[in-house]
């Protein structure tokens, strides 16, 4: 049965659909079996996956939420063998508010996802930078979560505000749920403030903390904008080494 990692921080720009992308690349190439969902109205990871969001709008996320679509319809292969695709679309914004008069309305994706998840050893999905009603969905279908952090004193702000919302997500709707990791982005080895704020996250979170730290990183930033992860625009950055590492360790803790 596959895992399923919902990767999320309310706090924009630390990130996410960066590690989505790459981490589901990274684990596709080491041969498992892996769905990317774009989760976010914006689309970033859709379009960081060479699928335009403008052209894809009938068979994306959002028609699988308000029942328009089967999950098996939206699914799409991508350039790598054995990664597929759930896109998103701006219209997936509208299906907050067309899912509120839904009973279970907290559970929708995680329906439509038992009726896939077998298909695949892991499942990433890339959510919005907010905690409203499609995140939500995201934390209650998951079965772990990954916190993408920016080693800087406002991210660690935001820290506390997560966490409480991934307890009442536990409380509430999913007591399985638990944290896979807190992973440090956009790190730079040169900055004090940095290595101060990396270790003070993993003296107060030691098991909680990956090992894995992703550098800052030009490949990675330009990647996207020729639809590809980093590993096949250019297999030996830096950036996509950080995430092979991060793919390893992931794989090594579920053995």
């Amino acid at each position: 049965m596959g895992k399923i990692i919902a990767i999320a921080n309310q706090k924009g720009g630390v990130g996410k659909t960066t590690t989505a992308i790459n981490l589901a690349a990274s684990l596709a190439v080491l041969e498992h079996n892996t769905l990317i969902i774009d989760a976010d109205p914006q689309a970033n990871t859709t379009s960081g996956l060479d699928f335009n969001p403008e052209a894809n709008t009938r068979n994306t996320l959002y028609e699988v939420l308000i029942g328009q679509k089967k999950i098996e319809e939206a699914i799409n292969d991508s350039h790598i063998k054995f990664l597929k695709v759930i896109t998103s679309h701006i219209d997936l914004v509208g299906a907050e508010i067309e899912m509120l008069e839904f009973e279970n309305r907290e559970s929708v994706l995680k329906q439509k996802l038992e009726k896939i998840r077998n298909q695949f050893d892991y499942i990433i999905m890339d959510c919005a930078p907010s905690l409203g009603l499609i995140t939500v969905n995201a934390l209650t279908a998951a079965d772990s979560v990954i916190i993408p952090v920016q080693p800087e004193f406002f991210a660690l702000e935001g820290l506390g505000k997560l966490l409480n919302t991934i307890k009442l997500v536990q409380t509430r709707l999913n007591p399985k749920l638990k944290i896979e990791g807190f992973l440090f982005t956009m790190f730079d080895n040169r900055l004090r403030l940095h290595n101060q704020v990396v270790e003070e996250v993993r003296t107060h979170f030691p098991d909680m903390t990956f090992d894995t730290v992703i550098t800052r990183n030009v490949r990675l930033s330009e990647a996207p904008s020729f639809g590809k992860p980093a590993i096949l625009y250019d297999a030996m950055s830096t950036g996509a080494s950080n995430y092979l590492n991060l793919a390893k360790e992931i794989i090594n803790k579920d053995k």
